[in-house]
């Protein structure tokens, strides 16, 4: 079957498992499709997840037809009784099922191979709608599915990611990108620290305001997240170098706005960032954690090529270890206690003297839920930079959260202070 060659402007995507609606598995087949039909340049109209039951997903699925060109559908295509998504669509669509042989044969070999009979009920998988296109899926059982009807485009994908992501790649590319049009949607982002939401929208509103009344308008949209603050800009607009233009400049206005607290302009995490700038500046690190436990040093070698600049760390919780691992005096947590600027500055230093490396950080503070004060309530936390070349400095932040959220922005906060202290040093 030749797949029509009507156009696609606006899609939806159903994710089908009930194990979705529980609180241990995410979709994360909905997220992969909606980036590539953003790529595309058609329109995402909704996303929705359905349980393992026909009722509930014939009404979904009659609603997405109502309003989309091409509706996707991920999951259900198994060999077990709760699959029931191609028996679904099928009797929706008033399609007659049949067997193909060529499917039952790919199946039986795939269980050959690993020296199995193939079970009768994966029989099921092989069963196609009439009309429909068989999508080839090498890495499993279950094949896709692409059926054009009364003038919309319906796709049913397997639910495993390592399945269905290839599988759409290639239709995307193959089939539904020829359909796109000349319309694709550009993308730009900013990632920002250092400053709350609302500050930041405070600097980015009169900018980007601007923007909604053009035709086509950029979208904007503000996204807060423990540590940093994203802003992700939007323009569907021809697939044209003035349109790629036109977003690069509205973006290069932001970026100049809120200046260096733009850490990041194409998703890469602090600790990637702050790892380029130490092996560009031929610099190591090292650090002394107390209630970030190892956080900071976990999320910096998490980075393959790491050893290049990560120096080494220690975890020191108790005073003792302060004292024996990172040099800290005694009289010191005696007199400001153990979470305070001078005991951060003082790891700093120790660690920084021990290991040889460029920079030293320390951090000590009260992640909680317990142990805080009113004078020292739970979220505060000191850190401190140790340099030869940059100087050193401390400061103490006031966060908020629960114990996870506090001990990453925690080590949000001293990466920014690495990347700040390099940034103003070269």
């Amino acid at each position: 079957m030749t797949p029509s060659s009507a156009p696609l402007a606006s899609a939806e995507i159903i994710a089908v498992g009930s194990e979705m609606l529980g609180s241990n598995r995410l979709d994360t087949n909905s997220l992969f499709a909606a980036g590539r039909l953003a790529a595309l340049g058609i329109e995402l109209r909704a996303k929705t997840v359905v349980g393992d039951d026909p009722g509930r997903l014939a009404d979904v699925f009659k609603s997405a037809l109502a309003r989309a060109d091409l509706v996707v559908l991920t999951g259900g295509l198994g060999p077990t009784a709760d699959d029931l998504t191609r028996e679904t669509v099928a009797e929706t669509l008033g399609l007659e099922l049949r067997e193909d042989a060529a499917i039952v044969a790919h199946i039986a070999q795939r269980f050959a191979k690993r020296q199995m009979r193939m079970p009768d009920v994966n029989r099921r998988q092989a069963r196609v709608p009439r009309g429909a296109t068989v999508l080839d899926n090498p890495r499993g059982t279950a094949p896709g599915l692409l059926i054009e009807h009364d003038g919309h485009t319906v796709v049913l994908l397997p639910g495993p990611p390592r399945e269905m992501q290839p599988m759409f790649d290639e239709l995307c590319e193959r089939v539904l990108a020829p359909r796109a049009g000349t319309f694709r949607v550009h993308t730009a982002t900013l990632f920002v620290t250092g400053r709350g939401e609302s500050h930041v929208e405070e600097i980015a509103h009169p900018i980007y305001s601007r923007w909604t009344s053009e035709k086509p308008p950029i979208d904007t949209t503000i996204l807060a997240a423990p540590g940093q603050v994203e802003l992700h800009l939007s323009l569907r607009d021809q697939a044209t170098a003035a349109a790629e233009e036109r977003l690069r400049r509205a973006h290069a206005e932001l970026h100049a706005a809120l200046g260096e607290d733009v850490f990041s302009t194409n998703g890469r995490p602090m600790e990637d960032v702050v790892g380029g700038l130490l092996r560009d500046g031929g610099l190591t690190i090292a650090a002394a954690e107390s209630c970030t436990g190892g956080l900071l040093m976990s999320r910096l070698t998490d980075i393959a090529g790491s050893s290049d600049y990560v120096a080494g760390g220690v975890v020191v919780y108790s005073n003792e270890l302060k004292v024996a691992l990172a040099g800290v005096p005694d009289d010191l947590i005696r007199a400001h206690g153990a979470v305070s600027e001078p005991v951060a500055a003082a790891l700093a230093d120790g660690i920084r003297e021990r290991t040889g490396a460029s920079i030293g950080l320390g951090i000590t503070g009260i992640a909680g839920p317990g142990g805080g004060t009113p004078h020292k309530p739970v979220g505060t936390v000191a850190i401190a930079l140790s340099t030869a070349d940059f100087g050193s400095r401390v400061r103490t932040v006031s966060l908020i959260g629960g114990r996870a959220q506090v001990k990453f922005q925690a080590t949000q906060s001293a990466l920014d202070m690495v990347r700040r202290a390099i940034i103003r040093g070269r």
